[in-house]
């Protein structure tokens, strides 16, 4: 969180209410700085995130709905995320869980070792709330076959 704030608060001193980055820039800047910045990793942290203090903190990274705005400090986090049409970041955390654990489960790439225990009862708990985890997908593995197809041979002079 404090290296996402970091990065908004460097962003935020290019604009000013009247001055600086058009609002455009600004709302680029959040989706393709700060977002993925903060949902780097999130199938690890998520368990964490679900706190109230987590979802407090979350809702600090204001400065770009301020930046969008040019409203006054004193402005509901809230209000202004539905202005702009920003998600929480809590949602978006939560989307990229979902996003980064089907596609490790479409892929066989996910652990059942100890279904009930750690991260392993993130994938049953999507499986129980999400019917979208109990489809089966259209995947295919690729294969790569990194044996030649042909032969080269080095003939000497006298051959």
């Amino acid at each position: 969180m404090r290296k996402a704030h970091n990065l908004l608060w460097a962003c935020s001193r290019a604009c000013g209410v009247a001055w600086g980055l058009r609002p455009k820039v600004v709302h680029w800047l959040y989706v393709a700085i700060v977002h993925p910045t903060i949902s780097f990793a999130s199938l690890v942290w998520w368990p964490g995130c679900q706190t109230p203090s987590a979802k407090k903190k979350l809702s600090k990274v204001r400065l770009a709905c301020l930046g969008l705005t040019g409203a006054m400090c004193m402005s509901p986090t809230g209000a202004m995320e539905a202005l702009v049409g920003l998600p929480p970041l809590d949602l978006v955390i939560q989307g990229e869980l979902r996003s980064a654990a089907h596609r490790l489960w479409s892929l066989g790439c996910w652990s059942y070792l100890h279904p009930q225990q750690g991260h392993s009862c993130i994938m049953t708990r999507l499986q129980k709330s999400d019917p979208i985890f109990n489809m089966g997908v259209d995947f295919m593995r690729p294969v790569f076959n990194l044996e030649p197809k042909y032969r080269v041979t080095m003939l000497t002079r006298k051959e």
